[in-house]
């Protein structure tokens, strides 16, 4: 027990700073620097840098969200933290050194170059921390995104709190601390991740991910209205950006707390209700709570604007507290649609970067209308109605709550599988191949998902049926039903 405790903290430490790392560089990436340095401003001009790498990062994910270019980025991803990103930092900073030695390259096409030496290789890191922490449970993965995304703001925090100009290159390099990370963590089981996206989701799991992909979308959509209000790279707005990471980690800190005095901890529960007159868990709960922070910044806005505090600072440390929940979010995809989180991953985050990119287009069209339109409370009126809208009618607290029943229906069958195997003394193979068989996968699928012949899973299958004291598929599976019902 003592062992399993220390390994347990081991990836726990490893996870927390490298997806950190991870973080602090994704929000450097959208949020910090600008290769524009001209007098020309406007809405579409000041957010070119985001939408750059937005739009390579959407489209690299579309592309994940297939099978076999999957297989192939997923590859590009291992290799990247085999080499501990180094191309990727060497491409950064290599851009960074050609603006300052050629001034008269366009910074429209620097910041285009940069969008995709960044983009893919920031997509894949992402659908790779993805499978690693999809790896790892839902109760020990959710608290460390809170605790990652956190000590990621904090950092960026500090380094915009640095009166230099130009600190933020100084994050460029975080890619290093992301990889040395995974490859501390090691490779995650090929079988799991590669074989696991053809399993079945059933109805309830697959209505769920589709209310969270949807309000996904939304969120980005409210989200890019609202950056589209944010200026250039200037003094201000690094001041607001100070708010807006102060505030995250305030509101990670909030959200922690809802788990109790260690997170962390075995058996504390990330998703379920831990008690029996609550409705939803501390996911749940962080929810409610990143929603009511961004709610209450579009209501602030023209009262914090009015004291020299940016409202749109307050919306987007709410946002990033949606972020770290639909990041949670799509972990749990990943594990209630069969276990592969990197296809979850892809799927979620090509949802939100395409309606933050579709909401930063609204604001640049808005933007451009004539007369004396004003543009700044349409779109926070937009984006908060948005909000509410994915909240109240989209992906609510009931379905949460559904949310709940069905991962602890998974963590049952999980965890009645282990007790058959271990009763029966079943070998490595066949306790890999008991789930699907209670499943009802045939002998051939489950032969096409392990690489081996049919014959060679018909013996797996007898002599599991030996070892249970069963002698049809049936009466496997009713052994299995009982096993669940008696835990």
């Amino acid at each position: 027990m003592a062992t399993m405790t220390l390994s347990r903290l081991r990836q726990a430490r490893y996870a927390i700073l490298g997806f950190g790392c991870n973080q602090a560089f994704l929000f450097a990436m959208l949020y910090l620097g600008s290769y524009n340095e001209s007098s020309q401003h406007g809405f579409l001009i000041d957010r070119a840098d985001l939408l750059c790498v937005l739009l390579v990062m959407a489209a690299t994910f579309a592309f994940m969200t297939c099978e076999r270019p999957r297989r192939h980025l997923m590859a590009a991803a291992e290799g990247l933290a085999r080499c501990y990103a180094l191309p990727l930092v060497g491409a950064l900073y290599l851009i960074v050194a050609l603006h300052s030695l050629v001034p008269g390259i366009p910074w429209l096409a620097l910041a285009a170059v940069e969008g995709l030496a960044a983009g893919v290789p920031l997509a894949l890191l992402l659908c790779r921390w993805g499978r690693v922490l999809g790896e790892t449970s839902i109760d020990q993965s959710v608290p460390e995104v809170f605790i990652g995304s956190a000590l990621g703001a904090a950092v960026c925090f500090f380094v915009v709190a640095i009166p230099v100009e130009g600190a933020y290159i100084l994050l460029y390099v975080l890619p290093v601390g992301s990889a040395w990370a995974l490859r501390a963590l090691g490779e995650p089981d090929g079988r799991d991740a590669e074989s696991a996206a053809a399993d079945d989701p059933t109805e309830e799991a697959a209505k769920l991910s589709g209310r969270i992909i949807a309000g996904t979308v939304v969120y980005g959509l409210a989200t890019g209205a609202v950056e589209a209000l944010a200026t250039s790279a200037d003094g201000g707005a690094a001041s607001s950006l100070s708010v807006t990471f102060v505030l995250f980690v305030l509101y990670c800190a909030a959200a922690l707390q809802l788990y109790g005095g260690r997170p962390l901890s075995v058996g504390v529960r990330a998703v379920l209700p831990t008690g029996p007159d609550q409705e939803v868990g501390p996911l749940g709960g962080a929810y409610r709570l990143a929603i009511l922070l961004m709610v209450g910044g579009f209501v602030a806005v023209p009262l914090l604007e009015s004291v020299g505090v940016s409202g749109v600072a307050v919306v987007l440390a709410g946002y990033l507290g949606v972020f770290s929940v639909l990041v949670s979010l799509f972990l749990i995809m990943g594990r209630i649609g069969g276990g592969d989180a990197a296809r979850s991953f892809a799927r979620g985050f090509a949802a939100l970067f395409a309606g933050e990119i579709t909401g930063v287009l609204v604001g640049g069209v808005l933007g451009a209308l004539p007369g004396a339109f004003d543009v700044s409370a349409a779109l926070v009126a937009l984006a908060g109605v948005a909000v509410l809208y994915a909240y109240l009618f989209l992906f609510t607290d009931r379905d949460m709550a559904a949310l709940s029943v069905v991962i602890a229906q998974s963590d049952r069958f999980e965890e009645a599988c282990d007790l058959i195997a271990r009763t029966a003394k079943l070998s490595k193979r066949e306790a890999e191949i008991l789930p699907l068989a209670l499943r009802g996968r045939t002998a051939e699928r489950i032969a096409g998902e392990f690489f081996i012949s049919k014959n060679t899973v018909d013996t797996h299958l007898r002599r599991i049926y030996a070892k249970c004291g069963v002698h049809t598929r049936q009466e496997l599976i009713d052994l299995g039903e009982r096993t669940e019902a008696e835990l």
